[in-house]
């Protein structure tokens, strides 16, 4: 919600339900091995709407429908930085325009069906066709035919990010002779949701045993499954319960995985209990309105420098708390052309007094507008705020706190009115280029007042990074890119706040993975 599409990326309290399993005994790891009979619980503060993968753009979507449907492509672990084969391979051409994609052998449906070419054109054409939340992955993908092991996806302009979308669980293939019978079209006309909100018609390690979009969803493990790991756990117990009441139920053993621990509630556990604590995907920035209609001071390039160097960055990151970093750049640390820590800003007390002498800034009044009922991995924004307003105080600036519900100052935020913002950036995807939008006429450029044209030497990295090339060659883009933002755009990367994941101690291959926050089916025991 935050970021340009209509993603939902901010907590959304939900009532606790209580279920107590017991974990029995089972093989370690994701293994081939004897017949499972394991149950694990997850707790996770519900975003979901449906699990029909074509239509959810929403995390906890993600999580099922990973666990349900297989991609063309996919990420190994938590690395989002190179895609691995899924269900293909894809070989792109040259100029980024033109995406050979390659069936691999074997893969086959739940219900013993192979996956085909007409399975993939169906499924991403029906992305496409329906127009829901997930359709602009592929805009501007058309997606044809070669033949039975073959799809070229062709892309109106070049499209170096393709193959780091493809991933994604939206994009999922679906069994297009099951689907079409239940409802299933490539347009808007399509009513399969319901099937598949009862049903799963996918390829992935589990099928779907039942759905409660407000309590829980239980999934057992799929017979037909092709992969070479077949997931440890024959059943799986996704439950709608909210932060402090997961905190309970871990401690308790009526869960084994929690995946919406503060910091303070992670760093709080009892033994017998793994936390893996990550930075997260999500970047907490300020900008700072070039539009001088809106403020004469934000819209002095000195007074941008003077706040930049006057934000103690180790204070925020120690409030953001256990595992949360500084954010170096506007692209997040574990995707393609992040910059390193010796890019960051920094804060420099002395360089800050002299660039607000050179702004002629007077003590005049700035207000920081910021969403009121937003906690982003447990970071409140409210408590953020003051502390950046206490900060800048001791600079010599006068912030005045304007918080407002997140429905409110959207709007104003996305119509550029704002003259001091505190927002966040969720990627979309995992590629840079998403990142684009923060250049001079981007979608987040001009909600800063900074159209097209405003700073050549940031417009002219941009257009670099946007033509594409090798991962090597990007990745320099993207460096490139950010250096010159940090250097005189209008936005001040802040914090990536943590992502905790809490687990027993008996459970293994829990890691955080941007795209979809946990693979369900790589979760082992020992």
């Amino acid at each position: 919600m935050v970021s340009h599409r209509s993603r939902t990326a901010f907590a959304i309290g939900a009532a606790a339900v209580t279920v107590a399993l017991l974990v029995t005994g089972c093989s370690a790891g994701s293994s081939s091995s004897s017949t499972k009979s394991s149950t694990i619980v997850i707790d996770r503060v519900f975003d979901l709407k449906t699990a029909d993968p074509s239509r959810q753009y929403e995390p906890t979507g993600a999580i099922v429908d990973k666990a349900l449907y297989e991609t063309l492509l996919t990420f190994s672990g938590s690395d989002v930085s190179k895609t691995v084969p899924g269900l293909a391979t894809v070989e792109a051409s040259a100029d980024s325009k033109t995406f050979t994609v390659t069936l691999g052998d074997g893969h086959v449906f739940s219900d013993g069906s192979p996956v085909t070419a007409d399975d993939v054109v169906f499924s991403l054409n029906r992305v496409i066709g329906m127009k829901g939340n997930p359709s602009f992955l592929l805009s501007g993908v058309t997606v044809t035919k070669k033949d039975d092991k073959t799809v070229i996806l062709t892309s109106a302009t070049s499209n170096p990010a393709l193959p780091f979308i493809l991933p994604n669980p939206s994009l999922s293939i679906l069994n297009s002779k099951v689907v079409i019978a239940n409802g299933g079209t490539t347009d808007e006309k399509d009513s399969a949701e319901a099937y598949l909100n009862a049903n799963s018609a996918g390829s992935g390690p589990y099928v779907l045993d039942t759905l409660d979009l407000t309590s829980q969803v239980v999934l057992t493990t799929n017979p037909k499954y092709s992969g070479d790991d077949k997931p440890t756990y024959s059943r799986v117990v996704l439950r709608n319960v909210e932060s402090a009441t997961q905190k309970i139920n871990i401690e308790g053993g009526d869960s084994q995985v929690a995946l919406d621990l503060s910091g303070d509630q992670a760093s709080g556990l009892g033994s017998g209990i793994t936390v893996a604590s990550t930075p997260s995907a999500n970047v907490i920035f300020l900008l700072l309105n070039q539009n001088s209609k809106v403020s004469t001071i934000t819209s002095n390039p000195d007074f941008v420098s003077a706040v930049k160097k006057s934000i103690n960055y180790d204070d925020l990151v120690s409030l953001a708390g256990k595992g949360a970093a500084q954010a170096n750049g506007i692209v997040p640390s574990m995707f393609l052309g992040a910059l390193g820590s010796a890019d960051k800003t920094t804060y420099d007390k002395t360089g800050a007094a002299a660039d607000l002498a050179a702004s002629g800034y007077k003590g005049e009044k700035v207000t920081l507008s910021f969403p009121s009922d937003i906690s982003l991995n447990g970071v409140e924004f409210t408590v953020l705020a003051q502390r950046i307003q206490s900060q800048l105080k001791d600079a010599g600036i006068t912030v005045d706190l304007a918080p407002a519900p997140v429905a409110t100052e959207f709007a104003a935020y996305r119509d550029g009115k704002e003259a001091l913002g505190l927002w966040y950036w969720g990627p979309d995807f995992p590629d840079p280029s998403n990142y684009l939008e923060f250049a001079p006429g981007g979608v987040v450029g001009l909600r800063a007042g900074w159209p097209e044209g405003s700073d050549a030497t940031v417009t002219a990295a941009a257009t670099a990074a946007r033509a594409g090339g090798s991962n090597d060659e990007r990745a320099t883009q993207f460096t490139t890119y950010q250096k010159a933002l940090n250097a005189t755009g209008p936005f001040i990367p802040l914090v990536q706040p943590a992502n905790n994941i809490a687990s027993a101690s008996s459970v293994t291959g829990v890691e955080y993975n941007a795209v979809w926050t946990i693979d369900i089916a790589a979760l082992g025991s020992k």
